[in-house]
């Protein structure tokens, strides 16, 4: 399929920039014209993976995250967020509902989850010790001319 547009945006894991992340991407997946709810999808597993970023890839200390975005021609957002942190040892076990390595943090492990119900596809990739990237896509409803 047809690549309409991309764009790469790269930020500290402060948990401050959780809510810009998420504003960014909806700001650059509107030229798809997505409905609301679709919009509100996208921004929730952002969300999502951006806070797994600050919470459990960097823990006590600040590193980059970058999230690409890829427009394509058929409606499809394809979205890659991806920290350089501690990564992740068992990224099955890491994906079960409820399952967290921050328990003493009130976290309640669902952050995959969530990421699984508000898209169509979660594909996890990580390696110990240097990183790991979340690829999601959503199809939205409505597509635009190439212009």
């Amino acid at each position: 399929m047809k690549l309409l547009n991309e764009m790469e945006l790269c930020f500290e894991s402060r948990s401050s920039n959780e809510s810009f992340a998420r504003s960014a991407v909806a700001a650059f997946i509107a030229q798809l014209d997505p409905t609301v709810s679709e919009l509100n999808d996208v921004k929730t597993a952002v969300s999502e993976a951006v806070t797994n970023c600050v919470v459990h890839a960097y823990k006590n200390t600040i590193g980059r995250i970058t999230i690409q975005v890829r427009l394509m021609e058929d409606g499809q957002v394809v979205l890659k967020i991806r920290d350089r942190g501690c990564g992740i040892e068992d990224v099955h076990k890491a994906m079960e509902p409820l399952y967290t390595t921050a328990p003493g943090e009130e976290r309640a492990g669902l952050g995959f989850a969530v990421m699984q119900s508000f898209t169509d596809q979660v594909q996890v990739r990580s390696v110990v010790g240097k990183g790991t990237t979340v690829t999601l896509k959503k199809r939205l409803s409505r597509r635009v001319s190439n212009g």
